[in-house]
């Protein structure tokens, strides 16, 4: 069993605890190396999926505005074909 423990002092934390351990040292580098990975990976996946969502939305306004007439299919697909990088 672990140490004996003087009088009033049940209750403190052991110095060779898990917590302890954990907060030195080489690990809680990797634990904040990969908490900022985590967040960087959803973070990039969450602005791709707001910027194809945005896109899509915009293809389907210009689609409208063809399809009543206040514009002509060269006007959209210009307006289309501006925001594509060239690949």
């Amino acid at each position: 069993m672990g140490r004996a423990k003087a009088p009033g002092q049940e209750n403190l934390v052991d110095p060779n605890s898990f917590a302890d351990r954990i907060l030195t040292g080489d690990v809680l580098f990797y634990i904040v190396g990969g908490s900022v990975a985590i967040v960087g990976i959803v973070l990039g996946t969450l602005t791709s999926m707001v910027k194809a969502t945005a896109r899509e939305k915009t293809r389907r306004e210009i689609a409208a505005y063809i399809a009543e007439g206040s514009m002509t299919p060269e006007q959209g697909e210009r307006l289309m074909a501006a925001g594509n990088p060239k690949k």
